[in-house]
């Protein structure tokens, strides 16, 4: 009877302790610790960047102007010239002879243009006075007026052979730097013939590259609704260069043509900057890859949080927003990426509170215990090889979240 007793209790007792348990279920967990920051409005930098390739302003092929025995080659390949320097010589002997005798015909012209002169003085006095026939008249005076022709034609047979002298001594056309001589010293060349060397103009220099049509309907699109600042042809906006290995071209360039059509093949447009280089450096080099930074294009009041406190999903892009009761807020967003920072199209305010980090640890309406908050940070942009530093859109497309 006691065994049966004792039993019983344990049954109430287990019954008991049954009943306690599911009438108190489990407490909520405690709230999270998060980071935070504070989605606010700023202008931004609008950074493009594109393969680029460098050219002389100016490329001359250096040809002769007479023909003859090339006697020597006066430059050293490769070095800067300035415009006028001698480059080549070509044998001047025949030339000097052709102008002797042009000038001797010259005199002997200037002399009989004379002698006419005075025969025709003469005859025009006798003719005054009715003593010569009006045939003699005549013929003196078409002698005199003939004499004066060949004067003329004389004095520029002297100035051909001035011309053709000079053309012997060949001259760098522009300054820049002379190429290779491609032909020989003791050869025969002919007038307009063989080039016989080549210059390029490296002061300025041009860094020619295209914009994906992308780009520029993007730039246009935030241009016209007043959102990018900056006109791509306008005084404030500048082209870096930056060379093979990351190094920036000391000179800063600026846009000098951009192409009134695009091309249909690779969907671009073609533009060009132009960039000084006023010690003739040789760090940029024509024929050169590069990579040119256009600046001075901003975003204007743009709502921006870290890239870390939005949360990429197949069905779109999340912010939580931190509640004054400190639960949180699933906002869908819209926006593009700056480099460390996320540019808000749609769904979120300036003043919104955001965590920030650790985001797949949250949910909407948890509790949350939030510190102290920042505003988003300035902008540490990482254009991608090939790219600008925008991508998934434009800011300008305010679509509803």
């Amino acid at each position: 009877m006691q065994k049966l007793f004792m039993f019983a209790a344990c049954c109430l007792a287990f019954i008991f302790v049954a009943c306690s348990r599911e009438s108190h279920p489990h407490a909520p967990p405690p709230p999270l610790p998060v980071e935070t920051v504070i989605a606010v409005k700023k202008d931004l930098p609008y950074t493009l960047s594109y393969p680029a390739q460098a050219a002389g302003s100016l490329q001359v092929e250096v040809r002769a102007q007479v023909g003859g025995i090339l006697q020597a080659k006066l430059y050293e390949e490769g070095a800067f010239v300035t415009q006028g320097a001698q480059l080549f010589q070509i044998d001047a002997a025949p030339f000097k002879a052709v102008l002797s005798r042009a000038e001797g015909n010259l005199a002997v012209a200037v002399a009989l243009a004379e002698n006419a002169q005075s025969t025709y003085a003469r005859m025009s006095r006798l003719n005054r006075q009715n003593a010569i026939s009006r045939q003699d008249y005549d013929a003196a005076r078409a002698a005199n007026e003939t004499a004066k022709a060949n004067v003329l034609v004389a004095r520029a047979e002297v100035d051909s052979a001035q011309i053709n002298l000079a053309y012997t001594s060949i001259t760098a056309p522009i300054s820049g730097i002379v190429g290779i001589s491609k032909v020989d010293v003791g050869n025969l060349i002919a007038p307009g013939g063989v080039s016989l060397t080549y210059m390029v103009q490296i002061d300025p220099m041009y860094v020619n590259f295209s914009m994906p049509a992308g780009d520029f309907a993007a730039l246009s699109r935030g241009v016209v609704s007043g959102e990018v600042s900056g006109d791509i042809l306008s005084d404030v906006i500048s082209v870096e260069i930056i060379l093979a290995g990351g190094t920036p071209y000391p000179q800063k360039g600026r846009i000098i043509f951009f192409d009134s059509s695009q091309i249909p093949e690779t969907s671009s447009i073609n533009l060009r900057a132009e960039v000084s280089n006023p010690e003739h450096s040789r760090v940029l080099m024509p024929g050169s890859f590069v990579r040119v930074n256009i600046l001075g294009i901003n975003y204007q009041n743009q709502i921006v949080v870290p890239v870390t406190a939005v949360l990429k999903t197949p069905s779109g892009d999340i912010a939580y927003v931190v509640n004054q009761d400190n639960t949180l807020s699933a906002r869908r967003v819209k926006g593009i990426t700056l480099g460390n920072l996320y540019l808000v199209g749609s769904g979120l305010n300036e003043g919104d509170v955001v965590v920030d980090g650790g985001l797949i640890k949250v949910k909407d309406g948890m509790k949350v215990i939030p510190a102290a908050a920042n505003a988003a940070p300035s902008p540490a942009p990482q254009v991608p090889e090939g790219h600008h530093a925008l991508t998934g859109g434009n800011p300008s497309d305010k679509q509803g979240a």
